[in-house]
């Protein structure tokens, strides 16, 4: 029987690897070279889904990264599809845990060689790369009067072309909760971050009167001031004591009118692209993403750390089992607590409900990727290589540059909402079956894992990272990323935008119980 060469047909990660990833269907019987030895297809395998190498024995691990991915639930023989059937997490020795031991010197830019883009500066030193003007509700009971007054400007570029939007920022929280507790705090700096965002310009707060998040009191709690008069309070109308809907509809209406014209006098300049703070995210993801897309996003992430810039990774529920890896780059030890503690909040949080084992999701499942451990070990190299400089709560201000990482849930628009509020202001987001996330105010740079769905969906997609599987390299496509970082920080639309995306994502992170 002829045989193919493995590297055809598959992807082989580590040369310690016991499997390899399908680049395109396998079907049974088909016999692959791999180095000396043959490997003899024991079953059809999708595009994504792992073939074994080795044989393994029930109990033993199984690597793929040159990382653990998980137990051999069974005995997998060579050739064997590797997936759920026979594979599953267990136990990890903390020994793994080795501070600082990958950090190397970043290699940053001279001054001479830096890069630019078409930014706004705040009256605070930070770019933004959009100019909105935000309705912000303090609290469910507002939301439908704060998306009243949105309304009302739907049209605001005609008349007003420098301006973005007029977009309400709502949610379902804000009562219901313990007043100053853990999800109370984490809502008003959501809240707030939104509101001094630099892709904002200008702001007014919608309250009921009688809720938990009380916006008087989180505008002195957060020092939030009114758009260019760090002196006075912003503008804030409560529902109750307006007399109503409609009245308050009314006032709020006017006090936007009023500042469009002072939004619409921002104008981009010339900015270092080091003021560029990107947010990284996954969702929908599949087994090309730690080979194609996610590692691409970790080669612009690096790119942009060397200009000064800052690259953000999160989802803590989606770095277990690969937690280590970025221990290993932590700064200094007390960076490294800060992540172990978060890392070991999210074990208590989710203690009896068995959530960190559950993941991934069944999309992630159906597109190749068995484990948890699996998808972290793919998900982190969107973070790139350099030094981790700081870790962040979730929705704090991101005041490290550098790459850095913040604590948030694995669920996107939860993560991105958090991420925003620390202040990105632009956002590559990587998926393999076909996420179509957006995020108002800020950009959304849609990454695709392989190249079928990215023709598929290619009116959703503004990068086909699929191209990694057929030959193009990996730095070419990281190279196309960063590129296109400072082409939509300069004002390009990305695909989210042109579609109209974004509007819906807001959702603050509810921690707590809902009382």
């Amino acid at each position: 029987m002829s045989t193919i060469p493995l590297t055809e047909r598959a992807i082989l990660l580590r040369a310690e690897d016991d499997v390899a990833i399908a680049k395109k269907e396998l079907t049974a019987g088909t016999v692959l070279e791999d180095g000396a030895a043959r490997i003899e297809v024991r079953a059809d395998i999708k595009p994504g889904h792992k073939v074994a190498r080795h044989a393994v024995r029930r109990g033993e691990p199984v690597r793929r990264y040159g990382q653990v991915i998980g137990f051999a639930t069974q005995d997998i023989e060579v050739g064997d599809h590797v997936h759920s059937h026979n594979l599953d997490i267990g136990e990890l020795s903390d020994d793994r845990y080795q501070v600082g031991v990958d950090v190397t010197p970043v290699a940053f830019y001279p001054p001479e060689q830096m890069r630019h883009f078409d930014g706004y500066r705040r009256e605070d030193g930070r770019v933004g790369t959009r100019n909105y003007v935000a309705i912000i509700s303090g609290v469910n009971c507002s939301a439908s009067v704060s998306q009243f007054v949105k309304d009302k400007f739907r049209d605001v570029t005609r008349d007003f072309p420098n301006v973005d939007g007029v977009i309400a920022i709502t949610h379902k929280s804000g009562c219901g909760t313990k007043l100053f507790g853990e999800d109370h705090l984490a809502l008003q700096r959501v809240l707030a971050g939104y509101a001094k965002h630099p892709n904002v310009a200008a702001y007014i707060l919608i309250g009921l009167g009688c809720e938990v998040n009380q916006a008087a009191v989180m505008v002195e709690r957060q020092r939030m001031a009114a758009p260019g008069h760090p002196e006075r309070k912003p503008f804030l109308v409560n529902i109750q004591e307006a007399g109503g809907i409609r009245k308050t509809v009314e006032r709020a209406a006017a006090e936007v009118a009023k500042l469009l014209p002072i939004a619409s006098a921002a104008r981009r300049t010339k900015q270092p692209v080091s003021e560029i703070t990107l947010a990284t995210n996954c969702g929908g993801s599949d087994g090309n993403s730690g080979i194609t897309a996610n590692p691409a996003l970790g080669w612009a992430v690096d790119e942009l750390v060397r200009y000064g810039g800052t690259g953000v990774l999160a989802e803590t529920p989606e770095i277990y089992g690969a937690e280590h890896l970025l221990i290993r780059r932590a700064i200094n030890e007390g960076v490294a607590k800060k992540l172990v503690d978060r890392y070991k909040w999210w074990e208590w949080y989710c203690r009896g409900i068995e959530a960190m084992d559950n993941n991934p999701a069944p999309g992630n499942k159906a597109g190749g990727i068995t484990t948890v451990f699996e998808k972290s070990l793919g998900g982190v190299t969107k973070g790139g290589t350099t030094p981790m400089m700081d870790v962040f709560q979730y929705g704090e201000p991101i005041s490290t540059r550098g790459f850095v990482f913040m604590d948030t849930p694995g669920h996107d628009p939860v993560s991105i909402t958090g991420l925003v509020a620390g202040g990105c202001n632009l956002i590559c987001f990587t998926t393999g079956r076909g996420s179509v996330f957006g995020c108002k105010p800020v950009p959304s740079i849609k990454l695709a894992t392989n190249s079928l769905m990215y023709r598929h969906m290619e009116e959703d997609m503004d990068i086909n990272c699929g191209v990694i599987l057929e030959g193009v390299p990996l730095a070419t496509v990281g190279r196309q990323i960063f590129e296109e970082i400072v082409a939509v920080a300069s004002g390009k639309r990305s695909k989210s935008e042109l579609s109209g995306v974004g509007e819906e994502e807001f959702a603050p992170w509810i921690i707590g119980p809902v009382m």
